[in-house]
């Protein structure tokens, strides 16, 4: 049963974040688009936290992050965005749905350790 789910349409970005996770203890499952991320929430109901690209192919990030507040009624799993756009009407538009938190790539890892552990209940 995975902690986390990583949502990249770029299997680099994907294993990169997905890496340096499982160094720290954290179980991962990743998902390649939105669509692809809403089955995999789906099926492993121990995931508590959901790092996700924005801009993808078939499902965008924050349709995805609608989806799962909405649709999946889940409010309890914590929403980070990982992604190129800094638009604040984007950023805007995902606190309106429930996001928890926007990252601008490059993933920087150790900023973010310690809140990815306290939403995962690791610490």
């Amino acid at each position: 049963m995975a902690n986390v789910l990583v949502v990249d349409d770029s299997s680099t970005m994907r294993e990169i974040v997905s890496s340096y996770l499982q160094q720290h203890g954290f179980e991962v499952t990743l998902a390649t688009d939105g669509r692809d991320g809403l089955l995999q929430l789906k099926a492993d109901p121990g995931i508590k936290l959901v790092i996700s690209d924005v801009n993808m192919p078939n499902m965008d990030g924050l349709a995805m992050a609608e989806k799962i507040r909405t649709e999946q009624g889940n409010k309890q799993v914590h929403i980070i965005m990982l992604t190129t756009e800094d638009n604040p009407v984007m950023r805007a538009r995902g606190r309106a749905i429930g996001v928890t938190g926007w990252i601008v790539k490059p993933f920087r890892g150790d900023a973010v350790l310690g809140p990815f552990k306290k939403f995962c209940g690791l610490v």
